[in-house]
């Protein structure tokens, strides 16, 4: 696939704009409601799937074919990767007005690394052809432990993560708005937001281990491989705000998942030196599988309402009170913290 330079920064600029449109749109903290969820998922997925069009339409069918491919293998671990947002965000009790802010910077650190994760998966392959045996063991391996797990759930009372963050980082144990980093009596401090948004950004790398190889195994062009993931990612907060009251519905979604790791981790260790799988067999599985775990899944579950996950009932952090807000500032300015909704 012949991709000129302009192409590449014309891509990278047109994302940088999204994000700028979609943070001007989102520039107040606010409670983001299912309609306009609804509407943001909708614009995502049309910009997404539009520019699976272009490809087609320029490239030919069968580079049309992967980048859908990669698209739908994105999108599909996108929502699992949604529920375990759901668990960190109600186990720390973030108001609902602040998930917007941790989300999106969440979706920026996940471009920026997953744009290096695939460099060094693209530079690895053109080396070492046999890593796709690695990746396709790996990737059955993940597969089989998800059928295993299915109805586990994280735990974020038992991450590393957090107690080494609490106990090498100075911090407030209550919310100042959509801050990150106050001062109080001159002492710089990370506020539960902080922590929240590098729980994010870790879970993130541990599906992007996941994600990336699964990719590459029906691609190997790396321009589609970043645009599928990039456009992917786009979307999630919107998904966010959309599916996290009906994550108990989605209950074959994992098995669904599973499976069609299992199915990628096979078409890449048989196309090495045996079988090249047809690109639209490939696509086919992989659209009929998902559809049918999320179909199955909304039929077991018909008739239940959307339900919020309960917050536990001493949750580890709050909304600092008026009186607290005063006793900070912000970080890198002295002045009077501002007010979540300001």
């Amino acid at each position: 696939m012949d991709v000129p330079l302009w192409l590449w920064f014309a891509v990278l600029g047109g994302i940088v704009a999204m994000l700028a449109v979609d943070l001007f749109a989102h520039r107040r903290a606010h409670v983001i409601g299912v309609r306009e969820a609804a509407a943001w998922s909708a614009v995502w997925v049309a910009i997404g799937v539009g520019f699976g069009a272009w490809i087609w339409f320029a490239y030919g069918a069968e580079l049309g074919q992967q980048y859908f491919a990669g698209y739908l293998i994105e999108k599909s671990l996108a929502v699992d990767n949604v529920f375990v947002w759901a668990i960190i965000f109600t186990f720390f009790a973030v108001p609902r007005e602040l998930q917007h802010r941790v989300l999106f910077l969440g979706v920026v650190g996940a471009l920026v690394l997953r744009g290096g994760f695939i460099a060094a998966g693209s530079a690895v392959i053109d080396l070492f052809s046999a890593v796709l045996y690695v990746f396709a063991a790996f990737l059955a391996f993940t597969g089989v432990q998800m059928i295993r797990t299915r109805n586990d759930h994280m735990d974020p009372s038992t991450s590393k993560v957090v107690r080494w963050f609490r106990r090498a980082v100075p911090m407030t144990d209550t919310y100042h708005g959509q801050r990150f980093l106050v001062r109080r009596r001159g002492a710089l401090l990370a506020t539960p937001l902080l922590l929240v948004l590098v729980l994010v950004e870790v879970t993130d790398v541990v599906f992007a281990v996941d994600s990336i190889p699964a990719i590459f195994a029906v691609t190997s062009e790396p321009f589609l491989v970043f645009t599928a993931n990039a456009f992917a990612l786009l979307g999630l907060r919107a998904m966010y705000f959309l599916l996290a009251d009906l994550m108990h519905r989605f209950i074959y979604l994992k098995l669904g998942l599973a499976v069609v790791l299992i199915w990628v981790a096979i078409k890449m260790a048989l196309q090495v030196d045996l079988y090249k799988v047809p690109t639209t067999i490939s696509l086919a599985v992989i659209a009929t599988v998902l559809a049918v775990a999320i179909g199955a899944s909304m039929w077991r579950t018909r008739g239940q309402a959307r339900v919020a996950a309960p917050e536990p009932e001493d949750p580890p952090f709050r909304v600092a009170t008026a009186e607290e807000d005063a006793e900070v500032t912000t970080a890198f300015r002295r002045c009077p913290l501002e007010t979540a909704g300001t």
